[in-house]
């Protein structure tokens, strides 16, 4: 057998575990195929081509293995199981930047399931490695460092603080400072993760600088950027009123506001949640918010949203109704024309609308008198009521221009009335009255 013969077996053998493996990771993306090739005992396969000579091999068998992974626990679990992770560790430090990025891919895919995948991850070494990676110079492998990091701190305080002893904020914080989109939204999606669990971790994502870079990000025009950005600095505003107020200390009002008219239905949610942390720690903290038009601005954004997304700003406004009852009166007035109108349309219960007879600003006194103009007319006790209670009197001093909508309430209310009645209750008629009193000449006896 001549030297050629003998290299086209080798050749033959590294097409064939080219071919394998290119053939597993294509399978992997169809979930139908998954139990198939489980059940071949993929993960036995795959394991050893991570040491493979060639470097393309290797690259695609940590692919195969991060989809198979990504799909469910048993997988993961097969993958710790397997003792690939001490492999996956060892080639993150020494390989090209291909396949450190299907690598930290491997290691997201396993550690996302549950707090004990995560711990694996963390107790084989990986963590040392992963933020080494986040100083290397291709962005990619950066993002897939992030995200691994980011998806191990997800899951409780233990583990994120485990994040943050390897050093992996500060430069998570370099990272969201990356011209790269992708880059900074994983980067900032992890500090997130990590802010997340206690103040004191929070604090550790504050004392790096990170509220000011994260605030500048908030008018990015990259709609994913801005759900990851609100969501970072909400995390760390709702542990405490120093961290709070360190946030609003950036200067997001009102910037924040307009991410509430935003286009993406999770921009808004997400900053109503940050609005909603600011607000429910104290009265002062509220009343800023209100200063800046945050509560017609949240009231606006309700109105506009369907099902969930709706629900961190009716916490909002709920929190700062409940510091005071001038908060709460400002809720009331600062309501949007639409969401009043369409309360007020719904209330026949005329009680509890007089007040705001008295109290409410222009642009919602012409919705109460109005609905007052539709239910007086078909209920006789309130039409008694609204006379005793000094309603009508209050109507009547009501300053209306000639040919107004508002005006034509005052004219159904008071056609509802006997003219004498309208006329008494009419401002300067008590005084025309005194007038013909002063006046009359009593008859000589």
């Amino acid at each position: 057998m001549s030297q050629r013969q003998v290299l086209q077996v080798f050749e033959q053998y590294q097409k064939a575990r080219t071919q394998f493996v290119q053939m597993v990771a294509e399978l992997a993306t169809r979930p139908q195929n998954i139990e198939t090739l489980q059940n071949a005992g993929v993960m036995s396969l795959l394991r050893p081509l991570l040491l493979d000579v060639v470097p393309t091999i290797q690259q695609t068998a940590a692919l195969a293995l991060g989809r198979l992974a990504n799909y469910n626990g048993d997988l993961a679990e097969a993958v710790v199981k397997g003792d690939i992770l001490p492999q996956l560790v060892y080639s993150l430090a020494e390989q090209n930047r291909f396949y450190k990025k299907a690598a930290a891919f491997v290691l997201r895919a396993v550690g996302k399931h549950s707090p004990q995948l995560a711990q694996a991850i963390v107790d084989c070494g990986a963590l040392d490695t992963l933020v080494i990676c986040l100083e290397d110079f291709d962005p990619g492998v950066k993002e897939a460092a992030a995200w691994a990091l980011g998806y191990i701190a997800r899951h409780n305080a233990e583990l994120s603080q485990a994040v943050v002893d390897a050093g992996a904020v500060p430069l998570l914080v370099l990272c969201i400072q990356e011209p790269e989109i992708a880059l900074k939204r994983i980067a900032a999606s992890a500090l997130s993760d990590i802010s997340k669990h206690s103040p004191e971790l929070a604090q550790t994502v504050v004392d790096v600088g990170a509220i000011a870079h994260l605030a500048q990000m908030i008018l990015n025009p990259d709609s994913k950027l801005k759900r990851q950005v609100l969501s970072a600095l909400s995390q760390i505003a709702k542990h405490s009123v120093d961290l709070a107020e360190m946030v609003v200390e950036a200067e997001i009002f009102p910037v924040v506001l307009t991410c509430l008219k935003d286009k993406d239905d999770y921009v808004k949610k997400n900053a109503s949640t940050l609005i909603r942390e600011i607000a429910k720690h104290t009265p002062e903290l509220s009343q800023l918010i209100v200063n800046t038009g945050g509560v017609a601005a949240v009231t606006d954004c309700i109105g506009s949203c369907k099902g969930n997304i709706r629900l961190p700003g009716i916490m909002m406004l709920g929190y700062v109704a409940a510091h005071s009852e001038n908060l709460a009166m400002a809720v009331i007035v600062s309501k949007s024309k639409k969401a009043i109108k369409s309360i007020l349309q719904k209330c026949t219960y005329l009680p509890a609308l007089e007040p705001f007879l008295y109290d409410a600003p222009p642009n919602i006194l012409k919705h109460v008198v109005g609905q007052f103009s539709k239910v007086l007319p078909h209920d006789s006790k309130a039409r008694r009521l609204f006379v005793t209670s000094g309603g009508l009197k209050k109507v009547q001093e009501i300053k209306a221009g000639p040919g107004s909508l508002l005006q034509e309430y005052i004219n159904s209310i008071n056609s509802c009335y006997p003219e004498e009645i309208v006329r008494y209750y009419s401002p300067g008629y008590s005084d025309a009255l005194l007038q013909r009193v002063d006046s009359y000449q009593p008859l000589a006896n």
